[in-house]
This record gives C-alpha cells, structure tokens and sequence, in this order.
C-alpha cells in the first residue's frame, strides 16, 4: 500500500501521536485532514504539514459530537474528492477506581474514547465500502489488552474500542479496505497530563506524582508510534502493538489470562524498591 497522492484523516491531530500522524502521512506524499478540539496545536500541526509542501484541511471538532464529525466527514470529501485512511485517535483518560468514579467523568471519557471512534468510523466507512480500498485505523490501547487499578474507566472504552474495530475486520473480510486496531503501551504524550485525575493505584490523589511516573515509564516518542502505525498500515496489518512494554504485556496477558495483574504487581513492587 502506498500512500502518495492520497488522502489520510486524522483526529486528535493537535499534539502527540496524532500530529506526530499527520507529518508522517505527509512526509509519505498524502495531503491530510486533521481536526482536534485544541485549535492551537491545530494550527501547529497545519503549518508542518504545510512545510512539508502536502494539502492540509483543519476543523475544530469534538469528536463525542455526532453531527460535528459527520460534518466534518463531509467537509472533507468535498474538499479533497476521496478518503483512502482513517485514524481515529484522539483520547483523554480518567484515573479513579470503579466505586468512587463519577458518572460526568464516564459520559466525557466514552463519549471521547469510544463513541469518537464509533462517529468516526462510521462517518467514513460507507465512502471506503463504496470504492472498496481505503484503511479504518482506530486507536485503542496496551489498557484495550489489560485491565489495572484505577484505570476502568479507561480500560472501558479501550476494551470497547478493541471488541468494535475486530468485529467491524470480520465483516469486511474479503474486500479492500483494511481495518486495523492499535494498542500502544507508553508513549511520551500529554495524556496523563491532561487527563482527569481523582486516584492512583497507590491511592494517593497526587496527579503530578502520577504524571512523573507515567513520564518515566513512556519511552516511545509519538514520532516512533506514528511510524508504527505507518507501517502497519502499509502492511495491511489487523493489529498493531507500539512500543517493547506493549509487546510484553500482551504475551503476559496471553500466556496468564487471569493471572497478569498478580504478576504484574510483583514486578512493579520489585521495581520500585
């Protein structure tokens, strides 16, 4: 699969691996559309796609908005004619245990997380079937493949994520357009910086503390995720795992179903000692 002289669209393109996205489907020779709520790093992200001599098409939409990313969906094909990938990427993540979580955080973390994936699929999806070629590239998370403490509501839509894009493979097993789900593990973005923090595993409401070890333990740059991606695509793969931590935890997972956070604790008690 190639990538010059198509067209990629790309949520949660502002900062992180998003943007990180949009340059690399450019520097590929694709002309990109990218929205975000953040019209700043929006704007940041139009101008390197730019220097990069590729059309770019930018919207400030909030992706849990229905009709927002319809719209958007068909701005973009009257813009540019075709859509040949989609990557739904854009998230924000929640840290409380299940008992004491709020119902607003639960609206505004699925409505991100899982239904921006829905609208985003599903605003694109019919062009893709009717020219059958094209790639629906949907972000989950190492969090779609393992559950933690404090992380369930997170684990929620990354799980759901992860059970929508693999049914949505099976049913269009056969024809031309590739459908892939992502589960990075740590990656060096803003996520835990901007995310609702309420808890830690360790029970402590320390966000900055949460931030610093989350920093710690990221050591895929989102240039690096997004080259991942890129390849995966090219490879027509159905999923694709970022980063050694990613990698690991899922053969964990594999091999101990049940078992993984028993062993897991230990070796994060080890480590921290």
């Amino acid at each position: 699969m190639t990538f010059r002289g198509k067209v990629a669209v790309v949520t949660g393109a502002a900062s992180g691996i998003g943007r990180a996205l949009a340059v690399g489907f450019a520097q590929r020779g694709a002309d990109v559309a990218v929205c975000d709520v953040n019209e700043v790093g929006l704007e940041e992200t139009k101008h390197e796609v730019e220097r990069l001599g590729r059309r770019v098409f930018t919207r400030r939409v909030d992706v849990s908005d229905r009709e927002a990313v319809h719209a958007f969906a068909g701005e973009v094909l009257q813009h540019f004619g075709q859509v040949d990938f989609v990557v739904n990427n854009a998230g924000v993540s929640v840290s409380d245990t299940v008992l004491d979580s709020r119902y607003e955080d639960w609206d505004w973390i699925v409505g991100i997380n899982f239904w921006g994936v829905v609208h985003g699929t599903k605003a694109f999806l019919p062009h893709m079937v009717e020219r059958n070629t094209g790639s629906i590239v949907n972000v989950s998370s190492i969090f779609g493949i393992i559950a933690v403490p404090t992380q369930g509501l997170y684990n929620a839509t990354k799980f759901a994520v992860r059970g929508m894009t693999e049914a949505l493979r099976h049913e269009l097993e056969g024809t031309g357009v590739h459908v892939a789900v992502v589960h990075p593990g740590g990656i060096d973005t803003n996520i835990v910086r901007n995310s609702r923090h309420r808890r830690s595993p360790d029970g402590t409401t320390d966000k900055d503390a949460s931030v610093a070890r989350f920093q710690k333990a990221a050591r895929t740059t989102p240039t690096q995720a997004a080259e991942t991606i890129l390849r995966g695509i090219e490879r027509r793969e159905p999923r694709i795992l970022i980063g050694a931590d990613a990698k690991l935890l899922e053969k964990i997972q594999r091999s101990a179903p049940v078992r993984y956070w028993t062993i897991l604790k230990k070796a994060l008690q080890f480590v921290e000692r």
